[in-house]
């Protein structure tokens, strides 16, 4: 068992920088980058000195809007070291989210990326900003942002009232060692040290408040389910804005002196070529990623046999999915991972030596040093094993709460400290959980509780079927009926009617879906969620039309 610590981030990379030096802390295959653990400290130091430099103290928030490039791998190590605290920021976002979040966290510096994928971050920033057009860098004064102050763009390029990141790393150099280290042993890891947004699947963000203690020891203890060690060697394509990429990826490597290969966004081909190239032993993805990864052209060509370990998370895994990983990808000691960036974010874990039908069936047992239970959700009495309920947690990996408001952290985290997940679980005799779906997901059919993972579960294993979402569709006579949105696999024809046929008989009548749709691709989250409220939305939108046709 990890025994919990109480260290901060910055001690964390020191103790491995001073034991490992020239071990290989990251490399980023996309910029020809290496860095031994040693020079990975000293230029997270270096940034965290410029931070000092700007005004930024202990405490002070820092938001940061970029994929996942080097810049933000030392951002989040820096601030660590120096103690603002950084917010992270969906790449997804556009203006009236970048907005929202700049305010309500009252984040004072701003670190972005010019954009991605044809969309201008820089643009979206001057429109909420006009001000930083005629402002001097440090010096901004908006009507609609009044706790900004400075804007650091990554990268060479000048914009008017920014900072290059180059003139943060030449403002560190007026700070010295010492200054750093004193402020370092002044941060307690109780303090809060990160802040992510949350929204996602239910559509409203609210600023979950992580310490150094929270995130350092769930590392920890997910590094120990893996059996991660200095020898593996980690490819990162999921996100680093969201707890699976910065808590789950980078600070788990960290943890353990294990090597980080980070890409800056997802590409299935170049995960392919990274896991091969850079001999990784280990790889983290959401199940649509491996479902990517699975179907690409190069993947029969791949070279996998250094693949040991790695997490699957974010979204349920249908069955079939997981075995092609373990036995096509090789990946035999993968590791399921259940949680929510409430809880740091890892509540439960497949073990590295779990039997594969553990491992396909359930999001394992619970971390040693947590509490979990499942309660009715109508009485809040904890239910026997075999039992549905909510699942509850308890313990070091509970978020403070939600960033200004109280009334929602009071709903989510009880008297007694239990956070309620709102996530429908089933805990069999030896502890194993199965998650069976979200409170708000359940179906409700003329009294009849209909759960979408069982039906997903079924379909997925049609042989035309790539992948299976259902939701819930307002229904005057049954308050509500099921709908599947379907992704077909390429080149295949498949009809509403060949689906509904492959259900006949095998699963119960009213769990049969009413309303089927094709579909190229789901609304998805940055981080790999489908969004079924957004599915929920489009199909009473549509329901809607065609009744006041």
């Amino acid at each position: 068992m990890a025994e919990l610590i109480h260290k901060t981030v910055g001690t964390l990379l020191d103790e491995q920088a001073e034991r490992l030096l020239d071990h290989e802390a990251v490399v980023y295959p996309e910029y020809n980058l290496r860095w031994s653990y040693l020079e990975f400290r000293n230029h997270a130091n270096q940034v965290a000195k410029g931070f000092m430099k700007l005004g930024l103290q202990k405490g002070h928030h820092i938001a940061i809007w970029a994929n996942n490039q080097p810049e933000w791998l030392l951002a989040q190590f820096a601030t660590g070291k120096m103690g603002a605290v950084l917010i992270t920021v969906n790449t997804n976002y556009r203006t009236r989210e970048l907005e929202y979040l700049l305010a309500q966290s009252d984040t004072e510096t701003f670190i972005l990326m010019e954009g991605v994928s044809g969309t201008s971050y820089v643009d979206m920033l001057y429109e909420i900003c006009p001000e930083l057009l005629t402002s001097k860098p440090g010096q901004l004064k908006s009507a609609r942002l009044p706790r900004l102050r400075n804007v650091i763009m990554i990268g060479d390029k000048r914009y008017p009232g920014m900072f290059t990141w180059q003139d943060v790393l030449e403002m560190g150099q007026t700070i010295s060692d010492e200054e750093l280290m004193k402020r370092q042993e002044s941060l307690d890891p109780d303090e809060v040290i990160n802040m992510q947004y949350t929204s996602g699947t239910t559509g409203f963000p609210k600023g979950v408040m992580l310490t150094h203690y929270n995130i350092v020891n769930n590392a920890r203890n997910i590094a120990e389910c893996m059996k991660l060690t200095e020898q593996d060697r980690l490819c990162i394509p999921v996100p680093f804005f969201h707890c699976f990429g910065c808590v789950l990826g980078t600070l788990t490597c960290v943890s353990v002196g294990a090597t980080m290969i980070p890409l800056t966004k997802f590409d299935p081909g170049l995960v392919l070529k990274t896991v091969e190239q850079e001999k990784c032993t280990a790889l983290h993805g959401v199940p649509t990623m491996f479902i990517a990864e699975l179907n690409h052209p190069d993947f029969e060509k791949t070279d996998f046999s250094t693949l040991r370990t790695g997490i699957m998370a974010g979204s349920n895994c249908p069955i079939e999915v997981m075995r092609r990983v373990t036995e096509d990808m090789g990946i035999k000691e993968l590791t399921i991972v259940y949680g929510q960036t409430e809880s740091s974010p890892g509540i439960t874990q497949t073990r590295a030596d779990d039997p594969l039908e553990l491992r396909v069936a359930t999001v394992g047992k619970k971390h040693d040093v947590v509490e979990v239970k499942i309660v009715d959700p109508q009485t809040g009495e904890t239910v026997p094993p075999g039992v549905q309920g909510e699942l509850c947690t308890r313990g070091y990996h509970v978020m403070k709460g939600y960033y200004k408001m109280p009334e929602a952290t009071a709903e989510a985290i009880d008297e007694e400290g239990w956070l309620h997940t709102g996530d429908l679980a089933v805990m069999d005799e030896n502890g194993y959980f199965r998650i069976t779906g979200r409170l708000k997901d359940m179906i409700i059919r003329g009294g009849e509780n209909i759960y979408p993972r069982e039906i997903e579960e079924f379909i997925y294993q049609h042989p035309k079927v790539l992948d299976v979402q259902v939701v819930g569709a307002p229904d005057d006579y049954y308050g509500e009926i099921v709908a599947a949105f379907i992704r077909k696999k390429e080149g295949v024809s498949l009809t509403a009617e060949e689906i509904r046929e492959y259900c006949q008989g095998q699963i119960a009548r009213h769990k049969i879906p009413e309303i089927i749709h094709f579909v190229e691709e789901f609304p998805m989250t940055a981080s790999g969620k489908v969004q079924k409220y957004k599915l929920r939305e489009m199909i009473a939108e549509e329901l809607k039309k065609k009744k006041d046709f």
